[in-house]
């Protein structure tokens, strides 16, 4: 397949210094506010996990159909009845959920927390930076537009697959890779409270997630995430990290696809337990992007956990076809627990292109991706 084409936003890396010029101008002498919304959860968390209910839905995503048990009336010599042969069944344990013998999906892990949101509801979201309409459909549109949209692609999904409910989310970029090195010399542009706080008050009309996305250009994610401490806090909100600007080469964001080791992962998985630990608050979802081999090194060593839900999803765009392989290549190989896919509505018709995925052509998929973006 090869690597998949730099995403749409990179033409606008070079161009960042205007952007960087309307954060100083607006908000270089402002101190951050702080967004004073009770930590308020949705609906009372449920005391136990389904554990039954996760592994359906583990092997649905899956396409597991339980075959017929088979048995065979043929005698030998003897004229004695051979035994039933069982075919190979779901395997599951107590702490670790369902595995097909001898397939790579269902990947087992242990089981999430109560009030884990996978696989029990697909999370249908909406992707970009409030200050850019080349980085996605949040900054393309007024919020109001966005929202209309959101809800009427999250009912065509959940159209598609009445079994599954759809959730819909807010993705936004809070930590934006720079093709400058700006004052910090980081080669990132943290975003102003003012943006995030409009991420969740768009979130909070249709009763769906924030995601908030971090690229760290030069800096890292032990740098990032203690910053976003006070959003990632909150119930409701999210974690995305995108390897494609995670530059430890020291090349310039946008010149060379950078990359995130297991380390990486299991670092932010982690800051995102603690949370949850220190909050009682219900499981995270970790999104990792993805589009080649290399942007995630190691991926044997990221450990899901029981507070933080992970999620590879392939963001490269492209023709049907090279969409379907680089997911078939790159992320479906190497399991670590949820799989998403993006789309561009843009980028994804770019000859020779012929149009976007289907939705019935995304959930075809093995696995069927529960995380579904769009750009």
């Amino acid at each position: 397949m090869g690597e998949m084409p730099f995403k749409t936003h990179h033409a606008w890396i070079v161009a960042m210094p205007v952007v960087v010029a309307v954060y100083l101008l607006r908000f270089a002498e402002i101190s951050p506010t702080l967004y004073i919304s009770p930590l308020v959860k949705s609906a009372e968390a449920p005391k136990t996990l389904d554990t039954d209910e996760y592994n359906r839905r583990m092997l649905a995503l899956a396409h597991y159909v339980a075959p017929p048990i088979a048995t065979t009336t043929a005698t030998n010599s003897t004229s004695s009845p051979q035994a039933s042969i069982p075919p190979l069944l779901p395997l599951a344990t107590a702490t670790t959920s369902v595995r097909l013998p001898g397939q790579l999906w269902p990947h087992p892990t242990v089981y999430p927390l109560p009030g884990a949101i996978l696989p029990f509801k697909r999370i249908v979201a909406y992707y970009g930076n409030f200050y850019s309409k080349q980085m996605g459909v949040l900054g393309e549109y007024e919020p109001e537009v966005v929202l209309a949209k959101l809800a009427s692609t999250s009912a065509m999904w959940a159209a598609a697959d009445p079994s599954t409910p759809t959730i819909p989310a807010i993705h936004y970029i809070a930590v934006v890779a720079q093709g400058t090195a700006g004052r910090s010399g980081l080669w990132r542009l943290r975003m102003p409270d003012d943006q995030i706080d409009k991420a969740l008050e768009m979130a909070r009309q249709i009763n769906g997630l924030v995601f908030l996305d971090v690229q760290v250009g030069k800096s890292t994610l032990q740098e990032e995430l203690p910053e976003l401490t006070k959003y990632l806090s909150m119930p409701q909100v999210h974690l995305g990290v995108d390897p494609e600007f995670s530059m430890k080469t020291g090349h310039a964001p946008g010149t060379v696809i950078g990359t995130f080791d297991a380390a990486d992962i299991n670092y932010a998985a982690n800051f995102l337990a603690g949370l949850v630990r220190e909050h009682d608050l219900p499981p995270k979802i970790l999104v990792v992007h993805r589009f080649t081999q290399d942007m995630v090194t190691n991926y044997k060593k990221i450990t899901p956990l029981p507070e933080v839900q992970i999620v590879m999803d392939m963001d490269g765009w492209g023709s049907q076809a090279k969409k379907k392989g680089t997911y078939r290549y790159v992320v479906a190989p190497e399991p670590v627990q949820f799989t998403g896919l993006k789309l561009f509505y843009k980028a994804d018709l770019r000859p020779p292109s012929v149009g976007m995925l289907s939705i019935e052509e995304v959930l075809s998929l093995m696995p069927a991706p529960i995380y579904i973006q769009y750009q």
